[in-house]
């Protein structure tokens, strides 16, 4: 197993819930390491710059939207195998079918609304930090 970074987005649903403290104590009873954390307003082009993969989908206005709607925060995650770690714990994308103790399942209000974003793979994990971080934001 290797130690590694992955991205997470606490989400605007969760910032207005004022749940940042529980979401990441969650996060770190899982085993990750919080090496970087800030809160921004994303602006209409990051968001639709970090989503550009979904451009051509019929909800990529409404994410867009979604994002650009409230502050979120943004967050570096360090641990082993972090980045299939942190998939595990977020849950299913649809809180109605994650399991038990996950972040969705405990705290998202919908498909939509759902807490929480992390990356998929290393690739986009070093290219969601690299928007929001500089190197030596990151400290372990």
């Amino acid at each position: 197993m290797a130690v590694e970074h992955t991205f997470s987005i606490i989400k605007p649903d969760a910032t207005k819930r004022n749940l940042t403290g529980s979401v990441n104590a969650v996060i770190e009873k899982a085993g990750l390491r919080i090496v970087a954390q800030k809160r921004v307003q994303m602006t209409r082009a990051q968001a639709e710059t970090f989503y550009a993969i979904h451009r051509e989908r019929p909800f990529f206005g409404e994410l867009v939207d979604f994002m650009v709607s409230g502050p979120v925060v943004v967050q570096v995650l360090e641990g082993e195998d972090a980045i299939v770690r942190y998939r595990d714990v977020m849950g299913a994308t649809n809180p109605a079918n994650a399991a038990e103790g996950t972040i969705r399942k405990l705290f998202a209000l919908s498909v939509g609304e759902n807490t929480v974003h992390g990356s998929d793979s290393r690739e986009n994990a070093a290219i969601e930090i690299a928007q929001f971080f500089a190197g030596n934001e990151i400290v372990g």
